[in-house]
């Protein structure tokens, strides 16, 4: 490793947004007296919280030079007022030391005035907002990573001078990524030789670069809200200056289907669902087991979120490479709950009761009667994900386990017959509540009478 010169500041892709916004009219006067970091929030250690704050101390500076560097604004001095009241003292007095040995001095110029204040700060810093990480070992090798996410967020609010009106107020969000991979070997080469080694690396995102950016940000939006409602003007009404704004209510419009984590909501999902899936079904009773396959399908109502009903019918084989096989239908009734029920991802588990029927199997003659009943209870963990409107992808691992243990005829041991189930397909959501958001919407917007 080398230590570097010193460099100029890195520039964020924000930044290059902010510099090609279209020239305004007429710079504006603004004044900034504190922009500071309002979370009250310390670095976390491993022992705990140390002293150091989470997010940096000068979040003022950084407004002040986002403002400048956008060309729209003229930020004046008002975080060291003092400091600059006292050096004009200092001024004035030495000027007045000479008027009696040179006459008149010139005035010292008046301070310019702010026409807006600008006010706001870095009000929240989220910690471990989402976290995770994989690894895998064999043999002695193996590798894993590890990642976090913080986020912070920014409110920045334009304030008239002239009467106190709060002309607009913005607010953005920036998450803060950290990342770790290793890969590691542990594995005996020879009689006491013992081969050990390991590598690995660390990314940490800046906390300073994601408070720049969210800056950037809201004085970007600062910017055009204040164009779209006529608080300032573009210098030339031309398509670059439409094409910005066209450009930013299609980002508002897509900011509100989306939830913290930059995923697409499912807000507009119906209660109403069916789904498909192929499995595979693994017995686990008096013989050995074997792999068969099998298809099943679901119809699935959300009665109160994040929880729903579900009720499913399967076919398949279920039994044993050479002894008992047997030609099953299922039926099953469930409580399913998404544990991120506004995520386009998101894991689920569910939980019931069900019934086998027997169909046909190679134990029993043509005199013998076939079970028609056999109860089991469920337990299942999946995934599913949203990747258009209407259409889902689900994968799952189930585990029935059955009330009796005479479903391949032979009662043995000391638990019931079971088996497990894991299966991927898809799943249909009907869109029926369009028709009532629709009403509600014309019933919101419609004026009332007088």
């Amino acid at each position: 490793m080398r230590t570097s010169t010193s460099r100029l500041g890195a520039e964020s892709e924000q930044y290059k947004a902010l510099k090609e916004l279209p020239e305004p009219e007429e710079p504006i006067v603004v004044a900034v007296y504190k922009f500071k970091d309002q979370t009250g929030q310390y670095k976390d250690t491993e022992t705990g919280s140390s002293w150091s704050t989470a997010i940096t101390q000068g979040a003022t500076s950084i407004l002040l030079r986002t403002l400048e560097e956008s060309q729209w604004f003229i930020p004046i001095e008002r975080e060291g007022l003092n400091n600059l009241l006292n050096e004009r003292k200092i001024i004035r007095s030495s000027r007045g030391g000479y008027e009696t040995q040179n006459g008149d001095q010139p005035l010292i110029p008046p301070l310019l005035f702010g026409g807006i204040l600008l006010e706001g700060g870095v009000i929240s810093f989220d910690s471990n907002l989402m976290t995770g990480g994989a690894g895998a070992r064999y043999f002695g090798l193996g590798s894993s990573g590890q990642y976090r996410v913080d986020r912070i967020t920014v409110y920045l609010r334009a304030i008239s001078t002239s009467n106190g009106r709060i002309l607009k107020t913005v607010y953005t969000s920036k998450t803060i990524l950290s990342q770790q991979i290793d890969v590691g070997i542990f594995r005996y080469v020879a009689f006491q030789r013992i081969l050990e080694a390991e590598t690995g690396f660390t990314y940490n995102e800046p906390a300073e670069m994601a408070v720049r950016e969210a800056v950037e940000k809201a004085v970007y939006s600062l910017i055009i809200e204040g164009a779209i409602d006529g608080l300032w003007n573009f210098k030339n009404d031309s398509t670059e200056s439409q094409s910005a704004i066209a450009s930013y209510l299609k980002e508002k419009e897509e900011n509100e289907l989306t939830d913290i984590f930059g995923s697409k909501a499912q807000s507009n999902q119906s209660r109403l669902s069916v789904g498909v899936r192929a499995n595979a079904w693994n017995y686990n009773g008096d013989y050995q087991s074997q792999l068969f396959p099998s298809v099943s399908t679901d119809v699935e109502w959300r009665f109160k979120k994040p929880f729903a009903l579900n009720l499913a019918f399967g076919y398949g084989t279920l039994g044993s490479k050479e002894h008992y096989q047997g030609e099953i239908g299922l039926s099953e009734l469930t409580i399913k709950k998404h544990w991120f029920p506004q995520q386009s991802s998101t894991p689920y588990f569910r939980a019931g009761l069900g019934n086998i029927v027997e169909i046909d199997n190679n134990v029993l003659n043509e005199a013998d009667q076939l079970d028609k009943a056999h109860l089991f209870v469920i337990g299942a963990l999946g995934y599913e994900h949203l990747f258009s409107k209407n259409l889902a992808i689900q994968a799952e691992l189930n585990y029935r386990y059955l009330l009796d243990d005479n479903l391949d005829k032979t009662i043995h041991g000391n638990y019931n017959d079971a088996f497990w189930e894991l299966g991927v397909g898809a799943k249909y959501y009907f869109n029926q509540r369009k028709n009532k958001q629709k009403k509600t919407r014309e019933k919101i917007t419609k004026p009332k009478s007088p």
